[in-house]
């Protein structure tokens, strides 16, 4: 799988799957989509879904999935799979598979991901998932699982920890604009420093506890880590569009 993004959520097992498994829960925290649906689906069949992220206040592309878990396996873990694709022809992913999987441990869960997609717009796709797309969609997913973990925890709800990372992020800017205005005027050495100190301690600090952070989360499998697609997954045929 391309991209890998794994947490240690200390808390229950079952309460990470079912922030993760039930969609209204699900998009609270996963900064990737605006919504999640199931659809009308048979009995014994894998679980259809639609899904949304708003791109830009206008842009709204939308998919559609399919998904299946394992919430009771032999060694005390679980597992889901699914496979996605978006007909959207401005949507760069055109397709996709991945997995969760939720390892309990002495100190919590180890939640983890591992995921990949064809991008569309050939050559040009190619080159923008490479540089811009791919980069983002992995950020992304550790910052949401942070914010899961967080949930998780300590209690803070999605939203709130997403204020916290507004309002840390638009203090940190504000910092870094009055230190390089600060250093551009008139001022004497000593002032300059204490412009260009505070500008790197906005720049460097760590987030605080309650902000979600990307950094917190592995972004490559542990040599530990079973990062191998689930045979889940090879059951699962490729959604079609309803």
């Amino acid at each position: 799988m391309g991209l890998y993004v794994e947490a240690l959520v200390r808390a229950g097992v079952d309460t990470v799957w079912d922030r993760t498994q039930q969609p209204a829960q699900h998009r609270r925290w996963d900064l990737r989509f605006t919504d999640i649906a199931y659809l009308p689906c048979a009995p014994g069949e894998p679980q259809r879904f639609r899904y949304a992220t708003r791109v830009l206040p206008f842009l709204t592309v939308a998919g559609v999935g399919v998904a299946a878990g394992e919430r009771h396996r032999p060694d005390g873990t679980r597992t889901s799979a699914l496979r996605f694709s978006s007909p959207h022809p401005l949507s760069l992913i055109e397709e996709g598979r991945g997995y969760w999987r939720y390892v309990p441990t002495g100190d919590g869960v180890r939640f983890l991901t591992g995921y990949d997609y064809r991008p569309r717009w050939g050559r040009f796709g190619r080159l923008a998932d490479r540089l811009v797309l791919r980069p983002a969609m992995g950020w992304a997913t550790a910052w949401s699982f942070d914010r899961l973990r967080l949930w998780c925890e300590r209690g803070i709800p999605p939203e709130r920890s997403l204020r916290h990372a507004l309002g840390e992020c638009a203090v940190r800017l504000g910092v870094l604009a009055a230190a390089v205005a600060l250093a551009l005027a008139p001022a004497p050495v000593p002032a300059r420093a204490a412009c260009l100190t505070a500008a790197v301690l906005a720049l460097l600090l760590p987030p605080l506890p309650v902000t979600p952070a990307a950094r917190r989360c592995l972004r490559r499998p542990p040599a530990d880590a079973v990062s191998a697609p689930p045979a889940l997954l090879a059951g699962l045929a490729a959604p079609e569009a309803s």
